[in-house]
């Protein structure tokens, strides 16, 4: 099989295009025939050296895909060959290839009313703002919510379930970006460049925070007694936290086949849609990381594979 692989750290130019074999499903895993892999900030910070220590090269690129299952581990009675689904990987291997590997309980069906490429978007950016707003926030309908990045390949998907859950949305964005946040659902969009958030908004019960550094601290102005910041970037500061009897929470998104298939069941309803910037050929990922690294993205970048 074809796969996009990185024998050295570096900057795009480290990405090749090479021949491996098809990896094998263990008994509880099932062998997928990607049809497309989305473009995460991720894999450029494993691709700069930011994450995998040298002993694990060669590595595949990809941390989530969109695909047909080609067949079944011994275990496996919830797909079939045929069957289409998506799924976030596990560090340890990629999507950047034209099969993979993954367990199955971290599978699940790809959304009906999505092709691959908008499937393939999903994983990654979605489950990250499932686990950030509510694993992490505990967000309930009524309360408030300020999504910093919010027209982004994870703030997109934020704003949307925040709003399907009955939250009152306030975000951050370009001022390109104004109008597709308010057409997501947000309240309130704010242009971060010629307007401060906290003329805005106050009080809100939560911050989503999707850009970190300054933007990070001077959130704790708006943040409500009792509220939370969560940051998928750095954790926010412990102390600043108690003095405002508040919570500060970092994580890292893990695979999740139930809350895919959640997720799922909202984009076929029509309360979540996805957005894809730019769609490129497996052999030009590297031109893709370099856009995403290097551009302002609205939405997702998405490799096709088949």
């Amino acid at each position: 099989m074809q796969s996009v692989r990185i024998h050295a750290f570096g900057g795009p130019e480290v990405l090749r295009l090479e021949t491996e074999p098809t990896p094998e499903p263990e008994p509880e895993e099932i062998l997928v025939r990607v049809h497309a892999a989305s473009v995460n900030p991720v894999d450029y910070k494993i691709r700069n050296g930011g994450y995998d220590a040298q002993d694990r090269l060669p590595l595949t690129l990809g941390r989530d895909f969109s695909g047909v299952v080609e067949r079944c581990g011994a275990k496996v009675d919830a797909f079939k060959p045929g069957d289409a689904v998506y799924a976030l990987l596990t560090p340890d291997r990629g999507g950047y290839a034209e099969f993979v590997a993954v367990k199955a309980r971290d599978c699940a069906a790809k959304p009906k009313s999505l092709d691959h490429v908008h499937a393939a978007a999903v994983p990654l950016a979605a489950l990250t703002a499932w686990q950030g707003i509510f694993d992490n926030a505990s967000l309930s309908a009524g309360q408030r919510i300020l999504i910093h990045g919010a027209a982004g390949g994870v703030g997109h998907f934020a704003v949307q379930f925040a709003k399907a859950n009955g939250a009152t949305v306030y975000a951050t964005c370009s001022g390109s970006d104004i109008d597709f946040v308010r057409s997501l659902g947000a309240e309130v969009a704010i242009d971060y460049k010629n307007q401060r958030f906290e003329d805005k908004v106050r009080d809100v019960d939560v911050v989503y925070d999707l850009v970190a550094g300054d933007t990070q601290e001077r959130s704790w102005s708006v943040l409500k007694e009792g509220g939370i910041i969560v940051s998928t970037l750095q954790q926010p500061s412990k102390e600043k936290a108690a003095e405002r009897n508040a919570r500060g929470a970092h994580y890292m998104t893990k695979p999740n086949g139930g809350q895919l298939a959640e997720i799922g069941q909202l984009i076929d309803a029509g309360a979540v849609r996805v957005e894809v910037g730019k769609v490129f050929p497996l052999r030009q990922a590297a031109d893709a990381e370099r856009a995403l690294e290097e551009g302002h993205v609205r939405g997702k970048l998405v490799l096709k594979v088949a």
